[in-house]
């Protein structure tokens, strides 16, 4: 009998896009390791779990450091790449998007690289510290104390909070319809007062390049929006699941993928709206 190979077994584990929050460069994280794993020497490798898991850290934090750069000339806001998930294919799961929510990994761009990477190995992967240690090349008390400090700097955002999904669902749908209807009191009813949205255009497309803070404004917002006319006639929405969040994805027929927006909620109101309409973020999906 021929064992499995140890890189399709832990490829879960390779897939650096809590580390990026962009599908794109994880994948291309989860490549580069496949061809360190093709010209390793199996033989001197002990543990062949740990020393993927090593190489993809590594690569990870080597790549999030020139994101950074890139991220910070980015036109507008910038938003990690959504994990879409449809809400009719029961057959298709999302185990990674319900770990990694929008608000953690956006949380996640306060910390350096090796911060990030201790927090996401710990509390995503349920890694244990001596792992990660021997990842990052520190030592377990050191790992366990890079943790607490990015725990601190994250926040609330890295705590798990239970969540209602059908509940949910019905709070987001009220509020989607509310949107489109330019519904400035219905769309106030279902906001937290100090809710926020945040649109990711990157500059190819109209949209907000500031987030728009408080109910009032996100509003006015959707109320003048829907009275200029500025979405195309055609879209069909589908109602889709982005990071363990309920949300939308719309698709014009005549134009194709169009946006994608996420919906957080607490406390049976809307905190945040984050609508993803950069085509080049969002076309595979």
């Amino acid at each position: 009998m021929v064992d499995a190979d140890p890189f399709l077994a832990c490829r879960s584990r390779l897939r650096a896009y809590g580390l990026l929050g962009d599908l794109g460069e994880a994948d291309d994280v989860v490549q580069d390791v496949w061809l360190r794993w093709q010209d390793a020497d199996r033989g001197a490798v002990r543990n062949a779990e740990a020393f993927l898991v090593t190489v993809a850290t590594r690569l990870a934090i080597d790549r999030l450091r020139s994101a950074r750069a890139r991220r910070e000339t980015y036109v507008g806001t910038w938003l990690p790449t959504p994990l879409v998930v449809d809400e009719d294919d029961p057959g298709q799961t999302a185990i990674e998007a319900e770990r990694l929510d929008l608000a953690l990994l956006c949380a996640l761009e306060r910390l350096d690289p090796v911060e990030r990477a201790v927090l996401v190995l710990r509390d995503a992967f349920d890694l244990d510290y001596a792992e990660i240690a021997d990842a990052l090349s520190v030592s377990p008390s050191n790992a366990r104390q890079i943790a607490r400090r990015a725990r601190e700097r994250v926040g609330n955002a890295a705590r798990n909070r239970p969540v209602d999904h059908a509940r949910h669902r019905e709070i987001a749908d009220s509020f989607l319809r509310a949107a489109d209807l330019g519904d400035v009191e219905g769309i106030k009813e279902l906001l937290a007062t100090d809710a926020i949205q945040y649109s990711d255009g990157g500059g190819r497309v109209r949209a907000a390049r500031k987030p728009i803070r408080g109910a009032a404004l996100i509003a006015k917002f959707y109320a003048s929006v829907k009275r200029t006319g500025q979405f195309p006639l055609d879209l069909m929405p589908t109602p889709v699941t982005v990071n363990g969040a309920p949300g939308v994805r719309l698709v014009s027929r005549s134009r194709g993928p169009y946006s994608i927006t996420a919906v957080e909620i607490a406390d049976d109101r809307v905190q945040a709206i984050r609508n993803f309409l950069n085509p080049d973020r969002f076309a595979e999906l």
